[in-house]
This record gives C-alpha cells, sequence and structure tokens, in this order.
C-alpha cells in the first residue's frame, strides 16, 4: 500500500483531511470519507492487474482505522 496514490479523504475531529497518498493517511481517524486509487490507463499489463486486485483489501486495512 506504500505505492498507493489517488484521492483520499478522512475526518478527524470534526475536520476534513486530505491526502494524495495512502501512506500519508493517519494510523487513527473518526471516518473514510473518500477512497479513490488512481488506477493505470488501459490496456493494462498483468503486473497492473495485480496491483489493482489489491484495492479492496487496502480499503478494508484503511477502514480497520475508523474510530467511530
Amino acid at each position: 500500500m506504500d505505492e498507493l496514490e489517488g484521492e483520499f479523504v478522512v475526518k478527524v475531529n470534526g475536520e476534513l483531511i486530505r491526502h494524495t497518498k495512502a501512506r500519508d493517511l493517519p494510523a487513527s481517524f473518526d471516518h473514510l470519507i473518500a477512497f479513490k486509487p488512481v488506477s493505470p490507463e488501459p490496456p493494462h499489463t498483468e503486473a497492473q492487474h495485480n496491483a489493482m486486485s489489491k484495492y479492496t483489501e487496502y480499503l478494508q486495512e484503511i477502514l480497520s482505522r475508523e474510530t467511530k
């Protein structure tokens, strides 16, 4: 997940905080507001398909950081 880029928005103490890299997200936050990873332009290589297939796993990991 260290290389995952896109639009990631979390709410912390009522404030929306935006990040462009998933690795920059805080260890805990109130709510995940947006999870929009950037997908490469098609046609996709097998390596790109493998990377994109992990998006759901990354989303679940990030959601596990929600505290409310």
